[in-house]
Parts: structure tokens; sequence; C-alpha cells
């Protein structure tokens, strides 16, 4: 894959990943970022649980990735609010 196409799923990753958690994103940097390391988390989840992707070609890696960012801000948040009440 191409960087440019790591960029694009990065992009369409986050952002979707973004909406569904309810935030308003981090920005065009942000969110490819988020998508990035995304696929890369949804790829060790999908290798760890032994499953496939239910989609073939770039929809199906977009999914593996998408899933992975809304892991990802589920526990960036997680964290956010744990460190927040901290003195």
């Amino acid at each position: 894959m191409t960087f440019l196409w790591w960029l694009i799923v990065g992009l369409i990753a986050g952002v979707l990943a973004s909406m569904v958690m309810g935030g308003t994103g981090y920005g065009l940097i942000g969110d490819i970022i988020i998508g990035i390391v995304g696929a890369f988390v949804g790829g060790w989840i999908f290798s760890a649980l032994g499953v496939a992707s239910p989609l073939g070609g770039m929809a199906g890696t977009i999914l593996v990735a998408f899933i992975g960012a809304v892991v990802l801000l589920f526990l960036i948040r997680l964290i956010r609010r744990g460190t927040r009440g901290a003195p």
C-alpha cells in the first residue's frame, strides 16, 4: 500500500471513528494519525481473535482501521477521564 493510500485510509477511519464516538475530531492531521494507529490496533485485534474482515480490498482495510480507531479513541478518553480527577 502506498503512502497516499495510508493517508486516505487513516483519514476516513479517523473521521468516521470521531463521528461515532461523539467528538468533533482532532483536526486533519490528528484524524489521519488516529486512523493509521487504529489500523494497527484493529489489525492486532482481528489477528488476536483469529477473524478476518468480512469485506475485501480497501473496504475491509477501512473497516479494520475504523474498528481499531474506535477502540483507540475509547482508550484515550478513558485515560483522559481518569487523569482529570487527580490533583
